[in-house]
């Protein structure tokens, strides 16, 4: 099937963008950018490289980028970094805002540490020892929708690095045991 056209610098040809020269597609980005005004919001994670933050309306952490996409009234959220990232801006934004992930096949290797599949797996096995009630999980950010899902349905929280203590200590205070995941050596050394 033919992909359809595409209007002449607004949007980009995706079978072949990494052949085209980066100025070609500064020009592009610059157009489609223009023509689409405040619809589009360009939020650009700390860990992209400078062609891409030219041109991001919010730098920063994930959290605090999905925070602020939600409150513009860009339509169209672009998303200039991995899929947990684009998830958390999907989970916060309002009714009307799409969120895009340009690169689909962009991963962390933190949040591909642990899928759903194995929590649960975890959690039936620890479930057969203990009383899973008396667990309190607690899943970084650098994790699945999937996962914070699973961790809010079990009394649980999500943290960042920067807060990762204080909701350790806030965790210990509902219970002995915690589940972190899936950072081991954060969980570990913040416990």
């Amino acid at each position: 099937m033919r992909a359809p056209e595409i209007e002449k610098g607004v949007g980009c040809d995706f079978d072949s963008y990494l052949l085209v020269p980066d100025n070609t597609l500064d020009e592009r980005i610059s157009s489609a950018k223009a023509k689409l005004g405040r619809e589009v919001v360009i939020l650009d994670h700390h860990y992209q490289r400078d062609e891409v933050v030219k041109f991001a309306d919010f730098r920063g952490d994930s959290l605090k980028l999905s925070q602020q996409a939600a409150q513009t009234e860009g339509r169209y959220i672009v998303f200039c970094g991995v899929h947990f990232m684009a998830e958390s801006a999907d989970i916060l934004r309002r009714d009307l805002q799409v969120v895009v992930l340009p690169d689909l096949n962009a991963g962390c290797s933190m949040a591909d540490v642990a899928d759903i599949g194995q929590v649960e797996s975890c959690w039936s096995e620890l479930g057969s020892v203990l009383d899973t009630g008396e667990i309190v999980p607690v899943t970084y950010m650098n994790s699945t929708a999937a996962i914070k899902s699973f961790t809010g349905e079990h009394g649980g929280s999500v943290c960042t690095s920067s807060n990762a203590a204080a909701v350790m200590k806030w965790a210990f205070t509902r219970s002995e045991k915690v589940l972190f995941l899936p950072d081991e050596h954060l969980g570990r050394n913040t416990s």
